[in-house]
């Protein structure tokens, strides 16, 4: 293989601009370490929640963790803001609509991504144990279709 003078002078240009790349990025921080604690009240009881950044109650976009046990349902609600969801680890069954319905539920699996538009009913149930990711506008809030469902009024706990 011959090697030009233009090529050589362009591998020698792009040497540092590589290496000072991998250099970052193998100096780059590591997220800091999920610290789990329970959910809000306003879930059933049994998940854990994580706030990763930004603020759940504040006006700006935050991001959280949610960690589900197998079987875990989150009834019919809605919020007030579009909902981004990821899930992480686990699956998780996501069901569109006013009533709890497992017929026509989405599964998503790792990776898996969906958008609850603001107020739009929707209700997910975890298979195993699962873990989401949701980032949206806060201030968060959750409205049970059922008022009944809401773990505070003493449904769903």
């Amino acid at each position: 293989m011959r090697v030009t003078t233009t090529t050589a002078l362009l591998l020698m240009l792009a040497a540092p601009i590589v290496s000072a790349q991998t250099s970052a990025a193998s100096n780059a921080p590591m997220p800091p370490e999920v610290k789990w604690g329970p959910a809000p009240a306003v879930f059933p009881a049994g998940a854990q929640f994580a706030v990763l950044s930004g603020d759940p109650s504040g006006t700006g976009l935050f991001t959280v963790r949610l960690r589900f046990p197998d079987g875990y349902k989150v009834p019919s609600h809605t919020h007030p803001t579009d909902e981004h969801v990821t899930v992480v680890s686990g699956t998780l069954h996501v069901g569109m609509g006013a009533k709890f319905e497992t017929k026509g539920m989405m599964t998503l699996g790792p990776g898996g991504y969906v958008v609850a538009p603001a107020n739009h009913a929707h209700y997910v149930r975890a298979q195993g144990v699962t873990v989401v990711q949701v980032h949206a506008m806060g201030p968060f809030a959750m409205t049970y279709v059922n008022p009944a469902d809401t773990p505070r009024a003493g449904g769903s706990r």
